[in-house]
């Protein structure tokens, strides 16, 4: 019988090469963030053979692989450069993509009781809440938004329906409540949940494009005459489209009045409550909060948080009874109040970013987008071909529009060129979106590494590309 391998898969005592060139690497990436590029390189044609290649049946030395990684991921779009308005991105923090190599190399599983590690949870749980004005009496971290979301509305049907768990929906019919501009993860909670898609009440908003409350506590009433069960009204903070923050007050006094969970989707938009918590008023009083640190804390994904207030609503939600993993009183697994099983140590990078930098320096990264955006709504403003089509930014985006100097020309196939362009171009990239029917640009600014300079081009870049198309 031949002699087995101890270490098959091992780098055979290239771990200084391997760590060499990782630093390498990194140091070059990072100093090279803190720069525009003057343009988004294509896949050449040994690119391209690259990715066409089969199965390896035999490894290649290891600084060849990494040269092959290297191409792959300088010819890929990188949220990190400070000229991405793409979006909601995030900008990968120095600091917390040390520690994801260094969580990554442990391979900690955070679903069972880990040590050290599922103390440290809580610890950074806490500091976001503490950060964001939130009282979170227990909370995970998830791969992003929309598992969060479908955690915290699971929940809520426990709330509202606890023999969902065993029975399935029973010919029960559930609602939800949320503007008509929410995140499409609030449509896919209720499909996954069993409500299906048209229990979501997608709801007419104000001038200031947050939910009308009345149309709220309106459409609980109409359902609770037809025997449907109001699940949760979902307030958005901070919405992917234009950056509206529904009106959370006075949503949670609706919910007060009918008994009915408030979930806050404040993926994007909530850790902007630690520089302007007025605009946030009532956020406090929500049965759960979602925000991502992947996107306005600059963290590397996947880093998602779900919050709640009650500290024992998850383990009602989540719980089970397993033979393969024994639970003991004092070593608590967390997977009995999780979503997810194989958990990856997603609360290392938070920690180590907060204790690093510190709250006051992440609150002025925002306070710096929030100028930004400030800044490209006054300059678009000031152009007489550039038409913004909402007010003054909530938040952080910015939706604008170019007008082609033909008045007949088509407005909407226009921007949509514009924008193309722009992706193809890669001296800036923006995406398109669609406000109230109409194709606008529409920048969002969330990365630490952006500067005024930076906001400056982007418009400048939209007025070349508008008269050249």
């Amino acid at each position: 019988m031949s002699e087995i391998s101890s270490l098959p898969l091992g780098l055979a005592g290239a771990d200084a090469i391997a760590l060499g060139r990782l630093g390498q690497e990194l140091a070059t990436a990072w100093d090279g963030f803190r720069r525009p590029r003057p343009q988004q390189p294509v896949a050449g044609e040994a690119l391209r053979a690259l990715l066409s290649d089969p199965l390896p049946e035999a490894g290649m030395p290891l600084p060849e692989a990494i040269d092959a990684t290297m191409a792959v991921l300088d010819t890929s779009l990188a949220q990190s450069r400070p000229r991405y308005f793409g979006f909601v991105g995030g900008s990968g923090l120095e600091s917390a993509v040390l520690a994801d190599a260094l969580a990554e190399s442990f391979d900690i599983n955070m679903a069972s009781w880990s040590a050290a590690a599922t103390d440290l949870e809580p610890q950074a749980i806490g500091w976001l809440a503490s950060f964001l004005g939130y009282p979170a009496a227990d909370g995970h971290f998830t791969s992003g938004g929309t598992v969060s979301n479908v955690t915290a509305l699971a929940a809520a049907r426990r709330r509202v329906l606890p023999q969902a768990r065993t029975e399935g929906m029973a010919g029960h019919r559930l609602a939800l409540y949320c503007s008509a501009e929410a995140h499409a993860s609030i449509v896919r909670a209720a499909e996954l949940l069993g409500l299906g898609s048209n229990a979501v009440r997608a709801l007419p908003q104000r001038a200031d494009r947050g939910v009308d409350p009345a149309a709220v506590a309106a459409a609980i009433a109409a359902d609770r005459a037809e025997g449907i069960l109001p699940l949760a009204v979902v307030a958005t903070a901070g919405t992917t489209l234009t950056g509206a923050i529904d009106p959370i007050d006075a949503l949670a006094d609706i919910c007060a009045e009918h008994q009915v969970w408030l979930h806050v989707d404040g993926a994007y938009g909530a850790p902007a409550a630690a520089v302007m918590p007025e605009a946030f008023k009532g956020m406090e009083r929500a049965d759960s909060l979602t925000v991502d640190p992947h996107k306005w804390l600059y963290l590397p994904k996947a880093c998602g948080a779900v919050l709640v207030r009650d500290p024992d609503i998850l383990e009602a939600t989540f719980g089970h009874d397993k033979s393969y993993m024994p639970d003991e009183d004092e070593l608590p697994n967390a997977v009995d109040r999780t979503l997810e099983y194989s958990r990856p140590f997603r609360a290392l990078k938070l920690w180590l970013a907060f204790r690093v930098h510190g709250a006051e320096r992440f609150r002025a990264a925002i306070e710096c987008n929030l100028a930004h955006a400030r800044l490209a709504y006054d300059l678009v403003e000031e152009h007489p071909r550039l038409r913004a089509l909402t007010g003054p930014p909530t938040l952080s985006v910015v939706a604008f529009q170019h007008l082609p100097e033909d008045p007949a020309a088509d407005v909407n196939a226009h921007n949509a060129r514009i924008a193309r362009r722009l992706q193809r171009d890669g001296r800036v990239w923006v995406a398109s979106a669609a406000v109230d029917g109409q194709v606008a640009i529409r920048p969002c600014f969330v990365n630490f590494r952006t500067t005024e300079p930076d906001v400056r081009a982007l418009i400048d870049e939209v007025c070349e590309a508008g008269a050249q198309v």
